[in-house]
């Protein structure tokens, strides 16, 4: 049984695989118009936190991932010279047999839910995308842009912080900028980095790393926003900012000499009201919520929308309002309430507040994302 019998997800990065992969596996006739060439990945790697692990292994591609990744269960708190302050476990949200994190380089990761969605049987259509959709009620047609059309009981907008989907569909909701920069490189691990250690404090907000195999990490430093058109010469720069901390850190700068290792985005926030459809067409994802990476909550949120838009569309038997409505009350206010901690956070860097309750705010969202949506 099953609400759709045929689906388009536009987009085939984190959220459009994980949902691709339990549709196409129950039988649902899946595509996904991926507008690149090909799997490619922006950024060097990415923090996955219990919550998102949990996700994976309900899809069955854990085993990869641990494979591919580093895991690890705690996170130390480092002064800007480098001295070690605090080892602190950290909580295991994905709940007993998961780590509490795991880092892996991004490509790695997409390489693996790609041979998911291949292996289920859904199908990816590179270098295309809609270009308009139209929901005659009981079906959408869709115009690609490579002039072809297709009809689907479904359409998801898996199509990232930009998407193109979601402006098809007349919403207007537009990513909002924070007030921070984050410079990330693509580095060799050294040896005795078994974990994410934070600094707050020296030249930038936070300077941080994260293994992401067994001999690879990456390492950022987390500024003020400046002009992307202004980044200028990105080794000198990120090599300057690195100057203010020691400890790996040493070592860490000592690496950083290649630009096409660097990557400069700003944190930026987004969140749609409910619903996240039009008809037949619903956002997941990014394109729905998006939030700077304060509490490393990204991926996962990306992750349990899939999760929980499969789970209803194979136990349903028609796709209604009610069902997108079941969606929203599952995820909305979870993902509202990771969305608005994460923007407090950088709020609290960029204008400290006396009554600002980090570890507080902290807790009360590992508390939330540890309980399934």
């Amino acid at each position: 049984m099953s609400a759709v019998g045929t689906v388009l997800i536009v987009g085939g990065g984190i959220a459009g695989s994980a949902l691709a992969i339990p549709l196409a596996r129950a039988g649902v006739t899946v595509d996904i118009a991926e507008i690149q060439p090909g799997i490619t990945t922006l950024g060097s790697g990415i923090s996955l936190q219990g919550n998102a692990l949990r996700v994976l292994r309900d899809l069955g591609v854990w085993d990869r991932v641990a494979a591919a990744g580093f895991p690890f269960d705690s996170v130390g708190l480092r002064a800007p010279d480098g001295t070690l302050l605090a080892e602190i476990p950290d909580a295991r949200t994905g709940g007993p047999g998961l780590p509490s994190a795991l880092g892996i380089n991004r490509p790695e990761l997409a390489a693996v839910l790609a041979g998911a969605v291949r292996e289920a049987g859904a199908r990816t259509l590179f270098g295309v995308t809609a270009e308009a959709l139209t929901d005659t009620g009981d079906a959408v047609v869709v115009r690609f842009s490579d002039g072809t059309t297709g009809t689907y009981d479904l359409v998801v907008g898996a199509d990232g912080i930009r998407s193109a989907v979601r402006g098809l569909i007349g919403i207007d909701t537009a990513p909002r900028p924070t007030g921070m920069g984050i410079w990330r490189v693509h580095t060799r691990r050294p040896a005795e980095i078994e974990r994410t250690d934070l600094i707050y404090g020296g030249p930038c907000f936070t300077a941080g790393y994260c293994p992401t195999g067994p001999d690879s990490m990456y390492a950022y430093l987390v500024e003020k926003a400046r002009p992307r058109e202004a980044v200028g010469d990105k080794v000198a720069h990120m090599r300057a900012l690195a100057e203010g901390y020691g400890g790996p850190w040493d070592e860490i700068r000592e690496d950083i000499t290649d630009p096409e290792r660097i990557n400069y985005t700003w944190f930026e926030s987004l969140l749609v009201d409910r619903p996240w459809n039009r008809g037949r067409v619903v956002l997941i994802g990014d394109a729905a919520h998006a939030c700077p990476p304060t509490l490393a909550q990204g991926a996962a949120q990306c992750l349990e929308d899939a999760a929980v838009l499969a789970e209803l569309l194979l136990a349903a038997d028609r796709l209604d309002q009610r069902l997108f409505d079941a969606f929203m009350d599952r995820r909305h206010e979870r993902a509202k309430a990771v969305v608005e901690a994460s923007v407090r956070l950088a709020c609290w860097q960029l204008d400290p507040a006396p009554d600002a309750d980090v570890p507080g705010l902290v807790g009360r969202i590992t508390a939330l994302v540890a309980e399934r949506p």
